[in-house]
């Protein structure tokens, strides 16, 4: 799979907090694995930021760690989506009908 720079980067740093978590609660690759239900290369592949792991495994892994509700504010303050929302430039209306 082929991501943009940036958008790799994004993943990557993911990777790189997730593992960061583990660390900090003294786990090895083997037990978090174990707990999450996926391999240990699968968690070395979510450490790393690899694109094409499941996204299901990422929320595994942090449901582990007890961060699983973190997942919840991936687009949770949509600022550009809500102004859209408000001008109701998402939202066509029709002319109103002629009332005979």
């Amino acid at each position: 799979m082929m991501l943009l720079p940036n958008h790799q980067r994004i993943l990557e740093q993911l990777g790189e907090d997730i593992k960061l978590a583990r660390l900090r609660r003294k786990l090895n690759t083997e037990q978090v694995a174990e707990r999450a239900g996926i391999s240990r290369s699968t968690l070395w592949q979510i450490e790393k930021g690899m694109p094409s792991v499941a996204i299901g495994s990422y929320l595994q892994v942090l449901f582990v760690f007890g961060l699983e509700k973190n997942f919840l504010n991936i687009a949770n303050d949509d600022i550009l989506g809500r102004k859209l929302q408000d001008a109701e430039i998402l939202v066509r209306k029709r002319a109103p009908k002629i009332k005979k």
